[in-house]
């Protein structure tokens, strides 16, 4: 008996959230648009925010060429007798190290100049 009373309130019960404000149509502006036109400075600035994000790999190459030969150093304070061969691996490392940092800065040009 008690359950049925119960499920006969709640069904009947007012929602818990009333709207605050009642939209009125006067109220309503409509938008009016028009075809975009990208302007010249903001397509400028759009290619320097692009650049100079591309660059920042340049400073990862560096950071990157300096832990190669600071590894090279440490490898050859431990044992010298590895000279030649790690001397190999410091010239890979700079080398692959070099080129991600020249892809970067070619990307970056390539944003500026061809686009």
């Amino acid at each position: 008996m008690f359950a049925a009373r119960l499920c006969t309130r709640v069904a009947v019960a007012r929602p818990l959230i009333q709207p605050l404000v009642t939209v009125q149509p006067s109220m309503v502006r409509t938008l009016h648009s028009s075809p975009a036109v990208m302007d010249e400075s903001l397509e400028q600035a759009a290619k320097f925010i692009g650049a100079g994000c591309a660059t920042v790999g340049v400073a990862g190459s560096g950071a990157g060429i300096g832990t190669v030969f600071g590894s090279l150093v440490e490898g050859y304070a431990r044992n010298p007798s590895l000279k030649t061969q790690l001397f190999s691996y410091c010239v890979l490392g700079f080398a692959l190290s070099e080129a991600m940092g020249l892809f970067c800065l070619m990307i970056a040009f390539m944003i500026l100049f061809a686009l």
